[in-house]
């Protein structure tokens, strides 16, 4: 981050200077945790679910922090000297100010992608696509809410030439918020499910949340999108303010795939670009893996990259852990993708898992945030379970409905397992798996699958 001084801070937030440092006159980090402020960085204070971080300010000066964002409400008591405090209605929208008012300094194109899932895949093969050419920042680990972006923004500088920002939301007015920092001119969404349905409602709520994203777009914008995907395909044909380019494998599509040959950990398909068949290969499998690649090869047309450019930042992938990675070990062949999960993305998985011609099981746990969907969600993955696996451990309170449509579908019961815990499904593997077994691990992040999937590695 380059530096800013005190006096832009007060500008962008609209805050009080109650106390101004002699010593330190600017700032070149932001951060949200007191364990890493330092000289250089501003602590702001934020309020969160569990957390308030006004009490942690007087551990951010004992760190050497002299910069701090406060809210003007409290009156914490502060233990320091020669600081900068700067008092604001809200710090969380301070730290979006800051992080707007910096990014404004860059003229250099913005990518937003957000969707129900895969956008962090997505979001990968952007960057890799992007990055064959710009040198691009984007978000890391799960950076995308309304402090991930703030502070993923406050990396750049004038060594960058571009910015892929995923834009995570669990409501309405999520993204718009969020795009009122970032105001890309390129918006990927790759498709409408059911994740955060319990709060939005139904798809056609998703569908409106995940709209916001073009809430700044004019005509030199682009937005791109699943075009196979039932919600998204409804813009097609529509009197848009913006550009619209869609992906897909029906022939309606901007781009559609032709056909693809995938082994254990690469995929090679085939798209229709200008009516010529062009040839990618991408070091993932899964058919949604080969929809976010369409979505990277749009983003890098829209940039003006060629072909031939895309085709080796495609190349290049490298997906963030835990998604889908394939791990063989003596016993096993462990697909981990324990990072979160939805119903649309668990029935990608057992797409994926099907493929294999070994013995196949499916480690399923509880997806939530399903509300009142939980029931018929977790049915579908059942349905989807008994077709692809040849074996079902389902594991949590709402996962039973996995195995109970499991064995509706007339899938063997000696086959479908059902455990309240992982620990408990755990102790009974010795029972259930062979070796020589490929084992999908996944469930909603909260369900701390991975020690499954340490636990198998082992």
């Amino acid at each position: 981050m380059d530096y800013l001084s005190i006096e832009e801070l007060v500008n962008a937030t609209s805050g009080d200077l109650t106390s101004k440092s002699e010593e330190v006159t600017s700032i070149n980090e932001l951060v949200i945790d007191s364990r890493i402020a330092n000289k250089n960085s501003v602590f702001f204070a934020i309020i969160g679910e569990s957390l308030d971080g006004h009490k942690f300010i007087n551990s951010a000066i004992e760190n050497g922090c002299k910069t701090i964002i406060k809210n003007k409400s409290n009156d914490f008591e502060i233990i320091g000297e020669d600081l900068n405090i700067i008092e604001v209605e809200n710090t969380e929208f301070a730290l979006g100010d800051i992080a707007r008012y910096y990014k404004s300094k860059f003229d250099i194109p913005y990518i937003g992608i957000t969707g129900s899932v895969g956008k962090t895949s997505t979001r990968d093969m952007v960057f890799s696509a992007v990055s064959s050419k710009f040198k691009t920042l984007k978000n890391t680990g799960n950076l995308n809410n309304q402090f991930g972006v703030p502070l993923t923004l406050a990396n750049l500088d004038k060594s960058y030439e571009c910015a892929v920002i995923e834009m995570g939301m669990s409501g309405f007015n999520e993204i718009e918020y969020l795009v009122n920092i970032v105001n890309p001119q390129i918006g990927v969404i790759s498709n409408i499910g059911l994740s955060h349905v319990e709060r939005l409602g139904s798809r056609e709520g998703i569908f409106k949340a995940k709209m916001e994203i073009t809430t700044n777009f004019d005509e030199n914008s682009t937005l791109i999108v699943n075009g196979d995907d039932d919600m998204l395909a409804t813009l097609k044909g529509k009197d848009l303010k913006y550009n619209l380019k869609t992906f897909g494998f029906e022939k309606d599509n901007t781009i559609y795939c032709v056909d693809f040959e995938m082994n254990d950990n690469d995929t090679i398909f085939n798209v229709m670009i200008d009516n010529k068949i062009e040839k990618f290969y991408i070091p993932t499998v899964g058919e949604h893996n080969i929809y976010n690649a369409m979505a990277a090869i749009l983003v890098g047309q829209t940039l003006n990259l060629t072909l031939d450019e895309i085709r080796n930042g495609l190349e290049t992938l490298e997906i963030t852990k835990s998604r889908m990675d394939v791990i063989k070990n003596d016993n096993y062949t462990v697909i981990d993708s324990v990072y979160n999960a939805s119903v649309d993305s668990m029935r990608a998985a057992l797409k994926v898992l099907n493929r294999y011609k070994t013995r196949k099981v499916a480690i399923l746990g509880d997806i939530f945030e399903m509300g009142s969907f939980a029931e018929e969600g977790h049915k579908q993955v059942g349905k989807d379970a008994s077709e692809n696996a040849d074996v079902i451990i389902a594991i949590g309170k709402d996962a039973e409905f996995i195995s109970k449509e499991a064995l509706e579908n007339n899938m063997n019961k000696e086959n479908v397992h059902h455990f309240a815990t992982k620990e408990e499904a755990m102790e009974n593997f010795k029972d259930i798996l062979q070796k020589g077994d490929t084992i999908l691990v996944k469930a909603s992040r909260g369900m701390h699958l991975e020690e499954v999937v340490e636990f198998l590695n082992k």
